[in-house]
């Protein structure tokens, strides 16, 4: 297990932001993290690659994911964690943030 000051971090990389949507790819080497962050918006992840994600809660209790390429998930805002890819290769995914309410 690698202590989470060395981890190295997840790079995000943004793809579209307009006011409605942001979409951003994030591409995790082994080991790699996000940090910990609270999502403002409600997302979808869309995984590219297979592979083991470890959630980290702010009350210290730790999940477990498998993600399989294209088998997407949603969560509502308010959603707090740190991620990190427990796999042996590369994890990728596309997170879609929906910026603006749907009560239209």
């Amino acid at each position: 297990m690698t202590d989470a000051s060395s981890r190295p971090k997840a790079t995000p990389h943004q793809h579209i932001e307009n006011g409605r949507t942001r979409v951003t790819e994030w591409r995790f080497a082994p080991g790699a993290e996000t940090g910990a962050h609270t999502h403002e918006y409600d997302y979808v992840i869309v995984p590219v690659t297979s592979s083991r994600m470890r959630l980290e809660m702010p009350d210290g209790t730790v999940n477990h994911a498998e993600l399989e390429p294209g088998r997407s998930y949603f969560r509502s805002a308010g959603v707090s964690h740190n991620v990190i890819n427990e796999g042996d290769g590369d994890l990728v995914f596309v997170e879609v943030e929906f910026l603006e309410p749907t009560d239209r």
